[in-house]
């Protein structure tokens, strides 16, 4: 994570107080900010998902790749300092080893939510009802190379053909 501080070194630096917000779900996306110091609070839809306080952890990245608003809130736990690519898809495009560290970071997400997703499945995979449905969520998520259209819901905007 140091590295990608010293990746990113030249972009311009942003403070938020304490309490402020960062990102705001369903704000549109673009926007690639590298945690510099501070702590901040990540939350989808009212429900924490966790507490990042990492020095050059990636906030923004996920809009930015999918090229659609902000999945989640991003809220300053303390002042916070952050350097900010506005135009994130050219700075990833101009900085590989960023784009790089971007895919890993995405990549490990996705490695740990297989992981969590197999416990719970060898838990309740026989279970009927929702829980019992995790063969075909772990199935999706190993089976999906590419944009793919698929149908709106209350969690997911209506796809645009």
């Amino acid at each position: 994570m140091a590295d990608l501080l010293t990746h990113c070194s030249e972009l311009p630096r942003r403070t938020i107080e304490a309490g402020g917000t960062i990102i705001e779900q369903g704000s549109p996306g673009g926007t690639v900010l590298v945690l510099v110091e501070g702590t901040v609070a990540v939350e989808r839809d009212g429900a924490g998902l966790a507490v990042i306080d990492t020095p050059g952890a990636l906030l923004g990245e996920m809009s930015t790749v999918l090229d659609r608003p902000a999945s989640a809130s991003v809220r300053a736990v303390t002042d916070v300092a952050v350097l900010e690519a506005a135009d994130g898809a050219a700075f990833l495009h101009e900085h590989p080893e960023v784009l790089l560290e971007v895919a890993r970071t995405l990549a490990t997400r996705l490695d740990n939510l297989t992981g969590h997703l197999v416990d719970v499945k060898r838990q309740y995979g026989g279970d009927g009802g929702h829980l019992g449905m995790l063969d075909e969520v772990l199935s999706t998520l190993m089976h999906h190379q590419g944009r793919q259209v698929s149908p709106g819901s209350a969690r997911l905007p209506e796809p645009e053909y």
